[in-house]
């Protein structure tokens, strides 16, 4: 969406130009227009009227028209060029379908979740008048929860993780059963706070919170504790930055503890670790829907139209690039060796379109590079497999 959204920022742009553009907003233009049109008025009222009066009027009334025309030729260029990158972005037209949420069942079931979208992303004020229009009932424990995790968020921004221990000393056995590091990560970002917080560094008081805060995660976090430990030898910041440890002065070590709280937070409530909505703008907006509904134009074409459920045929494949966030472990398990793909051993599909793990891919492979599909007669190259996640 870059395209269209430095398009949409042009015209945003233009709309609230001033005099010190190269054009003044149409707004400054009526205004002065409107100015001139008083002071002429008043002159004529009072019969102080010098024989230019007329003709001065005439000027500035064609000055600020002309102003006005050039700037809505510019708007209107920019407006075009908006299209153009939205068409670029989207070749290919969604589809219209009929109205998915006609009933009131799923119409309430749609407004709830928008409402708690709004919620969970701090939007309270625009959340409370969406849920008064719509005349929706959410609990005011609920709310309460999403305001609790508003605040918590806003205070790890500002560095202060006192709220989000709090909570997580009320809600250990939760973490302690998914294994979460949350309440170590906490107190690893003060300790690193603390160990850089001095000019020069004063190693003891950061020393000083470990042991009175970090103790008790010692024997689940040994290979952690070692690498704190270890970065007290490249003291200060600019050695630790060139030292094996720059993972530990980077400001991503404090800013990841946002996603990761609103994670068990959220976990915590029974709800996903991602916003649903961001996820259907994210995949569904972000192009599945436009090479879904190609493939059917295409299918149509070639007279293979789908099935009774309208389902995509297991032998046509689409490729649907998504963001890191939003790929998941894989469920694949290679019909060569029947092994489950993993991490180092992932899916990979041929040109032919059949998927196999990669290592069955590499011992596949021939001297010569290419690959003899196990399922086709097809050959490929063994470096034109791609990666795939399910």
């Amino acid at each position: 969406m870059d395209g269209p959204l430095k398009e949409l920022a042009k015209i945003e742009k233009l709309a609230d130009r001033d005099a010190s553009g190269k054009l003044p907003a149409i707004q400054t233009s009526l205004d002065a227009l409107l100015h001139s049109l008083n002071d002429a008025k008043d002159r004529i009222q009072a019969n102080n009227v010098s024989p230019d009066t007329y003709a001065l009027l005439v000027q500035s009334v064609d000055a600020r028209k002309k102003d006005i025309d050039d700037k809505q030729k510019e708007l209107y260029n920019a407006i075009a060029k908006l299209g153009k990158a939205l068409d670029k972005k989207f070749p290919t037209a969604l589809p219209s379908y009929d109205p998915l949420f006609a009933s009131d069942n799923s119409r309430h079931a749609l407004e709830h979740t928008i409402a708690l979208h709004f919620l969970r992303t701090g939007q309270f004020s625009t959340a409370e008048t969406f849920i008064q229009e719509c005349g929706l009932d959410i609990a005011p424990e609920r709310r309460s929860h999403f305001l609790q995790l508003h605040h918590i968020l806003t205070a790890l921004r500002n560095h202060d993780i006192s709220s989000a221990l709090e909570w997580c000393s009320h809600n250990r056995p939760f973490l302690h059963a998914r294994s979460s590091p949350l309440e170590f990560h906490l107190h690893r970002s003060q300790f690193v706070r603390l160990l850089l917080a001095n000019h020069p560094p004063d190693p003891d008081i950061a020393l000083g919170y470990a042991k009175t805060a970090m103790q008790a995660f010692f024997v689940e976090h040994a290979s952690e504790f070692q690498r704190l430990m270890g970065a007290l030898l490249y003291l200060p910041i600019d050695h630790l930055q060139r030292s094996p440890y720059a993972d530990l002065a980077s400001p991503t070590l404090h800013l990841d503890l946002i996603p990761l709280f609103a994670k068990e937070y959220c976990a915590s409530l029974g709800m996903s670790r991602q916003l649903p909505l961001s996820t259907i703008g994210d995949i569904g907006g972000g192009g599945a829907l436009a090479r879904i509904e190609k493939a059917k134009s295409v299918m149509r074409e070639r007279k293979s139209e789908w099935s009774q459920s309208n389902e995509l045929p297991v032998r046509y494949s689409i490729e649907i690039p998504l963001p890191p966030e939003n790929r998941y472990h894989s469920i694949f398990a290679c019909p060569v060796s029947k092994e489950q793909s993993t991490e180092a051993n992932p899916p990979m599909m041929m040109a032919c379109g059949h998927v196999i793990s990669k290592e069955s891919l590499g011992k596949l492979n021939k001297s010569s590079g290419r690959v003899k599909c196990p399922y086709c007669p097809m050959e490929s190259a063994h470096t034109s497999a791609i990666r795939v996640h399910f």
